[in-house]
């Protein structure tokens, strides 16, 4: 387990009624503070820049990049010490606390079927509850008897779960436009981490109320439930995280991944590709979807089986999904541009390319094949821009170099060797296939009726690969009106920066990160709280 800090008695270092502390005051504070034993786990958000739709269908492909926006949660005791009668209870309770919501609510948990009661007005939070469920559920379906009684007394100790989104996974666009700062990362990196997120009010009663999430695509709700998942297994001993590459490192992460596949996709009443939660567990690859009927099976059995049983069938059970070891090739980066144009109902468009399946089959067949032909194409010339970076490193660099200073027409004038020329081929290959993997994303969503690539998009996305150093650019996953993605090339960035900046777009923080999920040192609020105790200065 981590040690860490009592954050909840730390913030208000910061917030006493608007008046901040004296520095004298903030380290007598920080002093008195008790560590806690807590478990922290982190999960990240995901881009998916090929297999929009044909991934729900194995065995077509799609590549997923995990990125650096992540989201947290903290599992410790609710309570330090056990009763002395506390063996004969049934019960254990549950806290769940969303600073950002500003919300706090109260469960009861069955130790026996492990149902969770709600007893607290608070909105519920299917994702994370089913996350409790099927963790403690996992952990007696492993467990042997001698260590089930050391199971038992830590669930009497009850459950105090925080969890916490990173900004990037939620749009501040109308906060700066407030302040009447810039669109530009810079005006977005002065929004202090964690911030809260404001709550619409439904005549003016706060329990009615209903958090305005407007939200950049990141895949939240995996990112979360797979952080919720991990702390736990990792709390109740089911899984080891802490020792990265060690023998059993593999099998954990595939323990976190069945438990977070299933959670997920029963939270959210449909057996999706997966693909969102396998980047929260493993990070940047390249992934084709398990088989659903491994998940909708258990969900028939859950109905007249006890959980218990069922989730151990699930870690039994043929998962079949495949993942490979994908990330950009070096001096690539991955940018994500905000439109302002609000998100876009993932489960509506897939419902209407379905439809479009089921109406047209032989043309939605054509186009489905020359879409999964293209990913793998595009695939492929990343893969050999990687290898050939690897062999020819200093040639690489500086063709990158080169290009990444002028628009892609001109590439091919920059190099005369031959290495340095196929290195260029590739590069417009990677483009060309983009540009057709676009093609036909548009073409499927006029035939189905759904704005994958709408106008506004095209326009931006057009705009976005005329700009010096840009290699690739697209709407990820089912499209819509979701941030746009850019592939740019070495320090070619900023250009992208300044030209979405004049679009109105707001270039988001977001790089990749092909780091998957992890057990983290330290309340990551505390670098925040620490930072600004760092720059006080004491006359």
């Amino acid at each position: 387990m981590s040690v860490g800090v009592d954050i909840d008695r730390l913030v208000v270092l910061f917030d006493d009624g608007g008046v901040p502390y004296s520095p004298t005051a903030i380290l007598a504070r920080i002093d008195n503070i008790q560590e806690v034993m807590a478990v922290i786990a982190s999960a990240p958000g995901k881009v998916l820049i090929t297999g929009g739709y044909v991934i729900l269908e194995r065995p077509n492909a799609g590549i997923v990049l995990s990125t650096n926006a992540r989201f947290y949660a903290i599992v410790k005791p609710l309570y330090d010490e056990l009763r002395p009668d506390c063996w004969a209870w049934s019960w254990t309770d549950l806290k769940l606390t969303s600073p950002q919501m500003g919300r706090e609510a109260m469960y009861k948990m069955s130790l026996k079927h492990f149902i969770l009661q709600c007893t607290s007005s608070e909105s519920r939070n299917p994702f994370v509850e089913y996350a409790v469920q099927y963790a403690v559920a996992a952990a007696y379906a492993t467990f042997d008897d001698n260590k089930k009684d050391a199971l038992q007394k830590l669930l009497l100790k009850g459950f105090d779960i925080t969890i916490l989104g990173g900004n990037d996974f939620y749009s501040y666009r109308n906060e700066i436009e407030s302040r009447g700062l810039p669109l530009t990362p810079e005006s977005l990196s002065s929004i202090p981490p964690f911030s809260s997120i404001t709550l619409n009010s439904s005549n003016g009663e706060k329990e009615n109320s209903k958090p305005e999430v407007a939200k950049t695509g990141l895949g939240s709700s995996a990112a979360m439930t797979t952080a919720v998942v991990a702390a736990l297994l990792n709390y109740l001993g089911v899984v080891d995280l802490e020792v990265y590459g060690g023998a059993h490192h593999e099998e954990n992460l595939d323990v976190v991944h069945i438990i977070s596949q299933m959670a997920h996709c029963i939270a959210q009443g449909k057996v999706g590709s997966g693909f969102d939660v396998s980047s929260a567990v493993y990070g940047s690859h390249k992934y084709v979807r398990f088989s659903p009927e491994v998940i909708s099976s258990a969900q028939n059995a859950i109905r007249v089986l006890p959980l218990e049983e069922v989730i151990a069938d699930v870690l039994k059970g043929k998962w079949d999904h495949e993942r490979t070891k994908f990330s950009l090739p070096p001096l690539m980066n991955l940018l994500l541009g905000e439109p302002g144009t609000g998100g876009s109902s993932t489960p509506s468009m897939v419902g209407a390319v379905k439809n479009w399946q089921k109406s047209n089959p032989q043309k939605s067949s054509e186009t489905w094949k020359q879409l999964s032909d293209a990913n793998t194409t595009l695939e492929a010339q990343l893969n050999l821009l990687s290898k050939l970076a690897q062999e020819n490193w200093e040639t690489y660099k500086s063709v990158i170099y080169n290009c990444s200073m002028c628009q892609s027409e001109k590439w091919i004038e920059q190099v005369s060797e031959a290495i340095s020329l196929e290195i260029v081929k590739t590069l417009i290959g990677a483009r060309d296939a983009m540009l057709n993997i676009r093609f036909l994303m548009r073409e499927m969503g006029k035939a189905a009726g759904i704005p994958i690539e709408p106008e506004s998009q095209t326009q931006l996305l057009d705009a976005t690969m005329n700009v010096p150093g840009v290699l690739l650019a697209g709407v990820p996953g089912a499209g819509g009106f979701d941030a746009v993605f850019a592939v740019t090339l070495g320090d070619s960035g900023n250009n992208l920066t300044k030209a979405w900046s004049a679009h109105n777009v707001l270039a988001l923080l977001v790089r990749e990160d092909p780091r998957g999920v992890s057990i983290e040192n330290s309340d990551p609020r505390i670098n925040q709280i620490s930072s600004g105790v760092s720059s006080v200065r004491i006359e």
